[in-house]
């Protein structure tokens, strides 16, 4: 029952590398959420517009990402490690995990 992810390092490693590879995008998601924040009522709703595209474009980056390293797995285990990989993403970044399974 509590037995030790099978991926967690190879997945750390890939999240580590995003983070690195794609910290642009990231501190983008940052400034569109904190834009949005301080946005007044008139500009909420474009503010927050532009904070869910900037996460869709994370999001998409990382299913890609998954989804190549899927392509080397058998189908048995790749099922196993794209939901320890969307865990591995919704514990480091929650916002991106809210829709990486349907990517």
């Amino acid at each position: 029952m509590f037995r030790r992810a099978r991926f967690a390092d190879v997945i750390r490693r890939q999240l580590d590398l995003f983070a690195e590879d794609e910290a642009a995008l990231i501190a983008e998601c940052r400034e569109k959420e904190r834009a949005y924040d301080r946005a007044g009522r008139d500009e909420a709703e474009e503010a927050y517009g532009d904070y869910v595209d900037a996460v869709e474009s994370a999001t998409e980056a990382l299913a890609e990402m998954r989804y190549r390293f899927r392509a080397t797995l058998g189908e048995p285990v790749a099922d196993e490690y794209d939901d320890e990989f969307n865990r591995a993403v919704r514990k480091r970044w929650p916002a991106f995990g809210l829709e990486i399974e349907n990517r």
